[in-house]
């Protein structure tokens, strides 16, 4: 079942879906290599050659998708030196970038259940506990809801 669609449907009508945030949201990070560099990002992967050897991208691709999560602000370039040899540079997650940390284990554990046969070759647990986590849509301190349990509503914010 849809969500709920809250207030007259012709309020909807008048939400313009060329400033729909998701859409904006994809046009940062709607690329197959910007996410797997996301990914990579929140394992702890910095340096260039990581991401390249890691994701499976070439480096003029991988070049090109982190200058532009670095020009959103998801990532920020910081230099380094190793000795004897020039500076460089590592690629660190802003906060920004962190706040996707939930979309990025939403999807991997999304596919785990809907498109691999063995559940996934990795899974998401507390680091104190080991216990399994997961994302969920709920109010603070409630039980999940499903879409039928969620309404739309036109912000005043526009």
């Amino acid at each position: 079942m849809p969500m709920q669609m809250s207030g007259p449907l012709a309020a909807l009508d008048k939400w313009q879906p060329d400033r729909c945030s998701m859409a904006m949201a994809l046009d940062v990070v709607g690329t197959k290599s910007a996410m797997l560099l996301l990914r990579e990002a929140f394992y702890g992967t910095t340096r260039f050659d990581g991401f390249v050897r890691r994701v499976g991208i070439t480096e003029a691709v991988a070049a090109k998708r982190l200058k532009e999560l670095v020009e959103h602000g998801l990532l920020e370039k910081r230099p380094y030196r190793e000795p004897g040899s020039r500076t460089r540079y590592e690629y660190v997650l802003t906060e920004m970038g962190n706040a996707l940390l939930p979309v990025v284990v939403a999807l991997m554990q999304w596919g785990d259940t809907y498109l691999r046969d063995d559940g996934g070759p990795l899974r998401v647990v507390a680091a104190e506990t080991g216990e399994p986590v997961s994302v969920r849509v709920a109010p603070s301190g409630a039980e999940s809801l499903g879409p039928e349990g969620l309404a739309v509503r036109i912000s005043r914010k526009g």
